[in-house]
């Protein structure tokens, strides 16, 4: 296991910003009482010690296979799931609770990070982005692709342009990213910076990560190779 009962509830936030969604939902503070070990904190809270770091460590593990996975060879369908059950179902889930934590530190610490401004305002447009660049391609792509060998007819220049529009989405969203990775020096984190700053920061440097990987699952491998398929 990679986190035991010793470890310390700020340091697993720290290594991996993702457990803070199960913190949120077991309310196990780590923040202020971030310094904790996450066994002493689990029975305050008379939670079952083995269960709640089995979660972490299971969430923790599925973070860390998909780059040992060759998706090349993996089948169109396959490709897909896999996008959806590990890319856009994990935006659903992380946006909402990045956009609390950002909203926050610009109210408070704004004045003195002008920075925050930037992050703000191109982390919330890239939210709204990306809502509905998920549903275009749940909707008008995805299906038509693992579905395409039992529909017969395809009419391919509407799905190279909807796949054009789509590539264009991820170059913009690519330049949101950059904004924000330059305006914070690479997410530097500042001298002094609150526990809620520093997880702010912490996750938009993981969602520049799980980006670049879904971004990339799509543009180098499923689009040319549906676009391949379908060509003759």
């Amino acid at each position: 296991m990679q986190f035991t009962v010793d470890t310390k509830t700020g340091d697993i936030v720290t290594q991996f910003p993702k457990a803070s969604s199960i913190f949120k939902q077991y309310q196990i503070d780590f923040c202020c009482g971030g310094n904790r070990p996450i066994g002493e904190a689990l029975d305050e809270l008379e939670l079952d010690r083995e269960k709640v770091l089995k979660e972490i460590n299971d969430l923790y593990q599925g973070a860390n296979t998909e780059e040992d996975t060759d998706w090349t060879q993996k089948s169109n369908s396959e490709l897909v799931n896999h996008i959806v059950s590990e890319h856009h179902d994990h935006l659903r889930q992380v946006l909402p609770e990045i956009s609390a934590y950002v909203t926050k530190v610009y109210h408070v610490h704004g004045g003195n990070h002008p920075e925050l401004t930037t992050i703000y305002t191109a982390f919330h447009q890239l939210k709204q982005e990306l809502e509905s660049h998920l549903y275009q391609e749940e909707k008008a792509l995805f299906p038509v692709i693992k579905n395409y060998r039992e529909e017969g007819s395809l009419d391919k220049e509407e799905i190279a342009q909807t796949i054009r529009e789509l590539e264009d989405d991820h170059d913009h969203s690519g330049d949101l990213l950059k904004q924000m990775r330059e305006a914070t020096q690479g997410y530097r984190i500042p001298d002094g910076a609150c526990n809620t700053f520093q997880l702010t920061y912490l996750k938009l440097d993981e969602l520049e990560s799980d980006m670049f990987q879904h971004i990339h699952l799509e543009n180098n491998i499923l689009f040319p190779r549906f676009l391949d398929e379908t060509a003759s």
